[in-house]
């Protein structure tokens, strides 16, 4: 079955109050249904140009304002929710800094025809998260969203350049792996494209990632972006030579498409040139600390 999927190269935006940032994340969403996508993904961390809105003190200080942000995040949820609906489309929100008792985790949710579908919470934080931010690790649960052309899940960022949460959830069933992504240099971007193509090879798969992109140099979090979008799958029998099925150009603030046609992914997976994912199943992994479980949620 092949779908049409929509990757964002998301500018951080200013915006004076939150109808103002609604209308924007609105105008985004119909810029994208001119290529009739059938999934749309923004960036890590894409929610915080939302900031912008809160006195210049919680903008200058980056502990305090995820502890604001969160009196937004059911206006946040509600907003995709009614896009999602409105347009009959999976839509995966920009990741959201979420308290969960006395801890702030990185959140990216996911929304569909009926509304809200489920989540997945970020497991490895970046130094800056951890250390400066004070963002910890979500908890060690992956979930695997079944629609009806097909499973995905959702690697955050960094979690994309380690191949354990991919080999579970495509051991699970998944063949598309989205990793929205939020750097601040190429070094950073070229990181997480490096693991996506990895990961697209090991699990013989689709990798999809999303990225901020631009300045906003009144955020203390988010001032600095680079990146760009990229769709990836095995450079095997039926995708391109290089395994890139498309890349977007860096710094653009734009929609990336492309068309994703999971027969392939089987015939690959059954009779490819090499067989990596049914080689890699045979390697055990876990986490020394946490065993890791994977949840189903359907879609339509």
């Amino acid at each position: 079955m092949k779908i049409r999927i929509a990757l964002a190269q998301y500018p951080i935006t200013a915006h004076a109050h939150f109808e103002a940032w609604e209308k924007h994340i609105s105008t985004w969403v119909e810029n994208a249904l001119r290529e009739a996508p059938d999934l749309l993904l923004f960036p890590e961390y894409g929610s915080m140009e939302l900031v912008h809105i809160f006195r210049a003190e919680i903008q200058e200080d980056i502990q305090l304002q995820v502890r604001e942000m969160q009196s937004i995040y059911p206006q946040f949820c509600a907003v995709f929710e009614a896009l999602a609906i409105k347009h009959q489309l999976i839509l995966v929100a920009p990741s959201f800094p979420v308290e969960i008792g006395k801890s702030i985790v990185n959140r990216v949710s996911v929304f569909g025809k009926k509304g809200f579908i489920g989540y997945q919470d970020k497991f490895f934080m970046t130094r800056f998260e951890n250390e400066s931010w004070k963002i910890d690790s979500g908890a060690k649960k992956l979930t695997l969203f079944e629609a009806p052309w097909g499973k995905f899940g959702i690697q955050i960022c960094y979690d994309i350049e380690f191949g354990i949460g991919s080999k579970l959830l495509c051991d699970a069933g998944a063949t598309l792996i989205l990793a929205p992504s939020c750097t601040e240099t190429l070094r950073g971007a070229t990181r997480v494209h490096v693991g996506a193509r990895a990961r697209a090879l090991e699990n013989q798969c689709y990798v999809a990632v999303s990225q901020t992109v631009g300045e906003a140099l009144w955020s203390s979090a988010v001032d600095i972006n680079f990146g760009y979008a990229a769709c990836y799958a095995t450079p095997d029998i039926g995708f391109s030579e290089e395994g890139i099925e498309t890349v977007g150009i860096a710094q653009a603030e734009k929609w990336l498409f492309t068309e994703l046609d999971f027969e392939k992914i089987q015939e690959v997976r059954a009779d490819g040139q090499v067989l990596n994912f049914r080689d890699q199943r045979n390697i055990l992994v876990n986490l020394a600390s946490d065993a890791i479980e994977v949840k189903r949620v359907y879609t339509e």
